[in-house]
């Protein structure tokens, strides 16, 4: 970890499979989300690197910067198979691109998958820096989203 990253883990105890799948799908995005911005997704289940679908947020619920309602694009930075998936944020009002990166890595352990959630800002521009606090999203709340997705898989892969 260094001053630009977060990193949060934890074994969650079902296959790699399940939980990646989830992190494809939009609205899985919606489902686990701590920070309460998330509001619901639009688009297809990603399959690779560029492919993109849109989230409604709100900026309230974090208290920091008056944004209110909005909607951002989500472009996928890295994606491989039941191991990896990160993207961006993207909108067409935001220029140059904030840079941040939001990503799980994926590990097989013996009693399920580590999961490993990590948030990078070190590519943001100094023009958002001096607007914007970072990082965005504490670390309590990456730990909180993984602790969510533990309870989605679980539930999900045992009914």
């Amino acid at each position: 970890m260094s001053e630009q990253r977060i990193e949060v883990q934890r074994t969650i105890p079902v296959p790699a499979s399940a939980i990646f799948s989830l992190l494809c799908d939009p609205d899985g995005h919606v489902q686990i989300d701590a920070s309460g911005m998330l509001m619901s997704a639009e688009g297809a289940p990603v399959t690779q690197v560029g492919d993109t679908f849109l989230v409604h947020m709100d900026r309230e619920a974090l208290n920091d910067v008056p944004l209110g309602l909005y909607s951002v694009s989500i472009r996928i930075t890295a994606f491989s198979m039941d191991r990896e998936i990160a993207w961006t944020i993207e909108h067409p009002m935001i220029d140059p691109p904030m840079g941040h990166v939001y990503g799980y890595l994926l590990e097989p352990v013996e009693s399920g998958t580590l999961v490993i959630s990590y948030y990078d800002w070190s590519n943001v521009p100094e023009v958002h820096r001096a607007r914007i606090n970072f990082p965005v999203i504490p670390e309590a709340s990456l730990r909180a989203t993984l602790g969510i997705l533990a309870r989605t898989v679980i539930r999900a892969n045992t009914n």
